[in-house]
């Protein structure tokens, strides 16, 4: 089999489909940028852009976010590297530069997830951000982060699972290898395909982001709800998952994602039948934070800021220095100054000449006709002056410039 003698060989035996995928996207400066990394990257933006373009309908001041939602990215990744070392400890114990050695994976998402949530909850705190509508908006962003995310998965050729003959399985030179390693009572067999596991979850992700943001914008009936549905959601999914993979997390003999999933999901389940029925009881008297006085009142705040910003800016414009110099405004005004003949039309001439007094009109017949000018006379003229003055500031320009460097050089 082709993919079991190239190690970056991927095959889909039942799809018909083989691709040859290198985990180092590129190289810069001696330094290998893997793909595992650009997509987790990538995951991140896109999950930031979707949630800052939708605080405001959260009742959230993006200014003050913005910190928080730094302060848990740096928590995620510290917390998901943290929780696939300890779990692979024995291969981590005394190398502390491979510790930090994140770019050819070792993350893991349940540990992201508590980390982002910590750190981002303190931050919030001290900023003054409203915990419950900030974890609604930022389940959201998760499922799009951990969809795109699991990509960098199948670039690095793990999160796989058992041997299965379905439409998905798939296999590889470096699959095989490890199955090889790990298994060699055979109970999985390195040369049949296996669970894309991988994949799976990426497309839990993406159905559960399309779910849930539709019950974001139409049936959200409390703060701390898309949240909750989105640890149920993803616990339940992750549950299943993991059972079918054989390069899982373990704590003892259990796995330890499945354990989170189990105590995540009846957390979680718990506490959204308590929040409906609390709903439920307040009936009129509940608000949605965006409904509230406060919320209001930050976001009227946050946009007085920005107006008073913007209004400094273009102060700021107005006054910078002219291009033309320090006596811009005299040269300006000379511009303006330009005597140009006016284009009078028919009627103008018509209402004109009605109201000339009848001496002068005789004296005009008397008097020899001038030629009148055409157009094209008129226009010459008009760009004649225009030369002439901006030569004229050329000139003067020039003057001042090297009587300037004549008094630097003495």
């Amino acid at each position: 089999m082709l993919a079991a003698t190239d190690p970056n060989r991927i095959s889909f035996p039942k799809l018909g489909i083989e691709l040859t995928v290198d985990s180092t996207a590129f190289t810069v400066f001696g330094f290998s940028v893997t793909w595992y990394g650009v997509l987790i990257t990538v995951g991140m933006m896109l999950a930031m852009i979707y949630a800052f373009s939708r605080m405001r309908k959260f009742g959230l001041d993006s200014d003050r976010a913005i910190d928080g939602v730094i302060g848990g990215i740096i928590g995620g990744i510290i917390g998901a590297r943290a929780y696939y070392v300890i779990f692979h400890w024995d291969s981590y114990a005394g190398d502390w530069k491979a510790i930090f050695n994140i770019r050819s994976g070792g993350l893991a998402i349940y540990g992201g997830i508590i980390g982002a949530l910590l750190v981002g909850s303190i931050i919030c705190k001290l900023r003054k951000v409203r915990l419950l509508p900030m974890f609604d908006l930022v389940s959201l962003g998760f499922l799009i982060g951990q969809c795109i995310g699991r990509w960098g998965n199948f670039m690095n050729h793990e999160a796989f699972g058992s041997n299965t003959d379905n439409i998905f399985g798939m296999t590889s030179g470096k699959i095989s290898a490890w199955i090889s390693a790990n298994y060699p009572d055979g109970s999985v067999n390195p040369d049949l395909p296996v669970h894309p596991c991988f994949f799976y979850e990426s497309m839990w992700c993406l159905l559960g982001f399309i779910i849930l943001h539709i019950v974001s914008k139409k049936a959200r009936k409390f703060d701390g709800q898309i949240f909750l549905m989105y640890v149920i959601w993803y616990g339940t999914g992750r549950f299943f998952i993991e059972s079918l993979r054989t390069d899982s997390l373990y704590a003892g003999t259990l796995k330890a994602s499945q354990i989170v999933a189990v105590i995540s999901v009846s957390a979680a389940l718990i506490l959204l039948i308590i929040g409906f029925a609390r709903t439920k009881r307040l009936g009129s008297d509940y608000q949605l934070y965006v409904n509230t006085e406060e919320s209001k009142r930050l976001l009227a705040e946050a946009d007085e800021r920005n107006s008073k910003g913007s209004a400094k800016d273009d102060a700021e414009e107005e006054s910078a220095p002219s291009i033309l110099g320090d006596d811009a405004a005299e040269r300006e005004s000379m511009l303006i100054d330009i005597d140009i003949p006016n284009e009078k039309s028919a009627d103008e001439s018509a209402d004109e000449s009605a109201v000339v007094s009848a001496p002068e009109a005789d004296a005009e017949e008397s008097a020899e006709p001038k030629p009148e000018k055409t157009q094209e006379e008129i226009n010459a003229e008009k760009d004649a002056r225009i030369e002439a003055l901006l030569n004229e500031i050329i000139s003067k320009t020039k003057a001042e410039s090297e009587a300037g460097q004549g008094t630097d050089k003495k």
